[in-house]
């Protein structure tokens, strides 16, 4: 009977460290040389991948909600083949303990990430044992929200169904009065984005102003504005959602989902939506609704673990989107996307973290006292977060993503 050929990943530090030990000196020497960092990120390095700018490697977060930097089982394989097929090993040497692989059941979530440099590597190292401190004691839903933040990235990468950001303005004063609905969606055609933007206004309802909200609605930036009555603001809703369906998994995107999901299923809306998702799965989904909420997801990249949530414009603030007119549900609908694409098309979550506001969690008042259960929370600066601080207005200009990137707003 043949063994079944189990698969998995092996922590970085047990390969980089530990594998040559266990092997005969003679074949000691070509496998540390074959892991040294600065061959390992090399172009013509055996591990190289094809299409990849830079040397892949995983990281993957534990059942502890701890994250480590990993091999695949495949790249230990194949480096073994190699180091034989050049003849720099006389016979094929012995895999690592088989302690050490890292199955399925063993970890939450897997992606890959690249290392262009041997001092990016280095330093990924040296943020991950540090993240892993700081997380001692966190909070359960800012892991749970971590976790989210990950696989939102993997299927973000898969290309796959439609993520569609939707927002509703009401009247104030009556918020049974839906008064705009706001569209933006994305998918994917032969792996080319397709994209498309829209904004209705109920006619019956559109003199009627809000007193402590802005009054945005005639200001729609990404296209015009449609003036539609009651019955057909509920149809074209519905038949919004429906279409939407039958490209695969429908993603759809809120900031802050609890009343835009109540507008939905309300009389005045009525969409069809028995079956909606608030758990992502854990593999690429061929169909289904599922919810995802940016708020929730600049909480993760922040390190929020309570209830504290961001407004859509301090959320964009903080990822360098540029805004205008919020309070208009098109525009509202398309800045969610925006800052969701930010997000998911970025690095690995604690790794973008850094890039975005380094060296600003833990213990930063004190840098050389213990990290440990320290947290991930950012500290941002007063600056960074009211446009209107009169202190160093001015600094640190926001980088306008819709053009040119030499191109800067401040």
């Amino acid at each position: 009977m043949v063994s079944p050929v189990i698969t998995g990943y092996y922590r970085y530090t047990d390969i980089f460290f530990e594998w040559h030990q266990a092997l005969p000196e003679a074949d000691r020497s070509p496998l540390r040389a074959s892991l040294a960092q600065d061959a390992f990120v090399h172009p013509d390095h055996p591990l190289h991948k094809e299409g990849v700018d830079g040397a892949e490697l995983f990281l993957g977060t534990l059942q502890s909600f701890e994250t480590r930097l990993l091999f695949s089982s495949a790249q230990v394989e194949y480096l073994r083949y190699w180091l034989h097929a050049m003849g720099l090993t006389e016979n094929l040497i012995s895999l690592p303990y088989s302690d050490c692989l890292l199955t399925e059941s063993s970890l939450r979530h897997v992606s890959p990430v690249t290392f262009k440099t041997k001092d990016e590597l280095k330093g990924a190292l040296k943020q991950i044992e540090k993240n892993n401190k700081r997380l001692k004691g966190a909070d359960p839903m800012l892991k749970t929200r971590r976790e989210i933040f990950e696989r939102v990235r993997t299927l973000w990468v898969e290309k796959v169904g439609v993520w569609c950001a939707l927002d509703f303005e009401a009247w104030d004063r009556d918020h049974t009065m839906l008064t705009e609905f706001g569209w933006s969606f994305v998918r994917w055609i032969d792996g080319q984005q397709v994209e498309e933007q829209g904004h209705l206004i109920v006619k019956e309802y559109r003199h009627y102003t809000n007193t402590f909200v802005q009054n945005n609605r005639e200001h729609f930036s990404f296209g015009d504005s449609e003036l539609v009555n009651r019955a057909t603001f509920r149809t074209r809703i519905q038949n919004l959602v429906a279409d939407l369906q039958k490209y695969g998994p429908l993603f759809l995107i809120f900031h802050d989902n609890n009343q835009d999901i109540k507008y939905l299923k309300s009389p005045t809306v009525n969409a069809d939506l028995p079956n909606l998702n608030f758990l992502l799965p854990d593999a690429k989904p061929d169909s289904g609704v599922f919810v995802l909420d940016t708020s929730d997801l600049f909480a993760a990249l922040e390190g929020e673990g309570g209830h504290n949530r961001r407004s859509l414009e301090r959320v964009c603030r903080h990822l360098q989107v540029p805004t205008s007119f919020l309070h208009n549900a098109g525009n509202d609908a398309h800045y969610t996307l925006l800052a969701i694409k930010e997000m998911a098309s970025g690095d690995p979550l604690d790794m973008q973290r850094e890039k975005r506001w380094p060296n600003r969690t833990g213990n930063t008042t004190h840098p050389t006292a213990p990290q440990t259960g320290a947290g991930v929370k950012v500290k941002f600066e007063p600056w960074e977060e009211d446009s209107d601080y009169s202190d160093m207005e001015g600094v640190g200009p926001v980088i306008d993503k819709t053009k040119p990137e030499e191109q800067v707003v401040a």
